[in-house]
Parts: structure tokens; C-alpha cells; sequence
């Protein structure tokens, strides 16, 4: 198992206090689907990477926001990645603005993103 990038950790640290369970809770199910993975920080932001890019997260002052880099490839049954994209407003990404673990789709949902994700790259 690839070792956990240290900038990611200060990434998360330095982010406000309602962001930090999204962003930790993102990267530990991120670990869970791909063991795998390779964490690294890509235009400033924490990037995931597998045999290629996976998805991504950031902060900011009053949301998250996460994206799947081949969103438009996976499967979406219950139209987490569209039906999110543009709740509460434009947010980079295609899980919508995120303020609270609660407005995460269910782990299940991601966890099956990422490993659509890490199948297709």
C-alpha cells in the first residue's frame, strides 16, 4: 500500500473545521476502494490517482466539492453525480457543494464510483 502524502494531511488540517470530516471521510473510502492508490496534490488541491487520474477534492470557505475525473464514463443509476452537480448552486466537481458529511452520497455510491473509476483506467 503506497504511503499517505503528508500534504494531504496538512491540506485537511488547514481546512475549516466543517470541512475536514467530508475531506477525511472522501479520503479514508478512497483507501477502502483502492488500496492502491496514489494520493498527490495536483493545481493545489488533493488528487487520487490509479493507473491514471480517479478524482479529486478541495475546500473552501463554505463548501467542498469533489469530482470523478471520468464522471461521465460511470454508472449512476441513482443520479448521484447529476443530480448533485448543481445542488446549492454552481460547484466545481459533480458531487455538488458539500457542507456536512450529510451531503455525501452514501458510501456504498462512492465506493462503487472509485472502483468503476480504477476499472476504466
Amino acid at each position: 500500500m503506497p504511503p499517505k502524502d503528508k500534504r494531504i494531511d496538512a491540506y485537511i488540517s488547514k481546512a475549516q473545521p466543517f470541512a475536514q470530516p467530508v475531506l477525511k471521510k472522501l479520503r479514508t473510502l478512497v483507501h477502502k476502494a483502492c488500496p492502491e492508490v496514489t494520493e498527490t496534490i495536483k493545481w493545489g488541491m488533493p488528487a487520487f490517482e490509479y493507473m491514471g487520474p480517479l478524482l479529486g477534492f478541495a475546500a473552501f470557505k463554505q463548501h467542498c466539492v469533489a469530482g470523478f475525473w471520468k464522471h461521465k464514463l460511470l454508472k449512476d443509476p441513482k443520479g448521484y453525480l447529476g443530480e448533485r452537480k448543481n445542488q446549492g448552486g454552481e460547484a466545481m466537481g459533480n458531487l455538488g457543494r458539500m457542507a456536512s458529511v450529510k451531503d455525501l452520497p452514501p458510501d456504498r455510491a462512492i465506493i462503487g464510483f472509485i472502483k468503476q473509476a480504477v476499472k476504466l483506467n
